[in-house]
């Protein structure tokens, strides 16, 4: 689906011949627009506070200045601005480090044009998305959850889980076959009941605390 405004969006990569395919896959989509290149982290911070994207490509492993650190900076400095980390890592650390500094979404460099373009306009809508690797290697690495998990509702576990999958609220609704008020709603009491303003930090805290998804629903 094609957003009806433009979607301004800023490469942030070390290498050159990446930035060239990117440039020519974000060319052949009317909705999105490239509006600037950087191939470190300073640059990129740079790009961002001179030209005000919608949306940035960001690499992790870089000279100069990573992609995690940058990340923190933009999202400090212009948190209108989301982040979408695209690497070819995908180890524990660098997964969490990077949304906790903020990336609304965390994908890899093989992903399809058409993924990438969806992954794009999910995070102009506020919405994450993740590569399958990352759900997996999170899964795996996790512990038994913290006990002020035990105050959310069986239904609060299952909304939960389906945000930390990177769903929004529509496709919660789809799937728990429950109304947009009613997941507003669970939406609402999850992010009181863990001390967070919004879903990404909701996300971060589930990370934060090793947060054994396996106990929560998953349809």
């Amino acid at each position: 689906m094609v957003t009806s405004k433009t979607i301004k969006v800023v490469i942030v990569d070390d290498h050159a011949m990446l930035r060239r395919g990117l440039t020519v896959f974000l060319e052949s989509y009317p909705d999105l627009q490239l509006i600037g290149e950087a191939s470190n982290g300073k640059e990129g911070i740079a790009l961002c506070a001179a030209k005000h994207p919608d949306i940035v490509l960001m690499d992790l492993m870089m000279p100069i200045m990573d992609g995690i650190t940058a990340t923190r900076h933009i999202r400090h400095d212009f948190p209108d601005i989301q982040v979408i980390a695209l690497t070819s890592f995908g180890e524990e650390r660098l997964i969490k480090s990077v949304l906790e500094a903020g990336a609304m979404s965390y994908l890899f460099k093989k992903i399809s044009a058409d993924d990438l373009a969806k992954a794009i306009r999910a995070a102009y809508k506020g919405m994450s998305t993740y590569a399958t690797e990352v759900t997996e290697i999170l899964v795996r690495s996790i512990r038994q959850p913290e006990s002020i998990f035990k105050h959310l509702t069986p239904r609060e576990h299952e909304v939960l889980t389906l945000m930390v999958k990177g769903r929004g609220n529509s496709d919660i609704s789809d799937e728990l076959f429950i109304s947009s008020a009613t997941t507003k709603s669970h939406v609402s009491s999850i992010l009181s009941k863990l001390g967070v303003t919004n879903r990404i930090e909701a996300i971060v805290f589930v990370l934060q605390h090793n947060i054994n998804l396996e106990t929560f629903y998953i349809p």
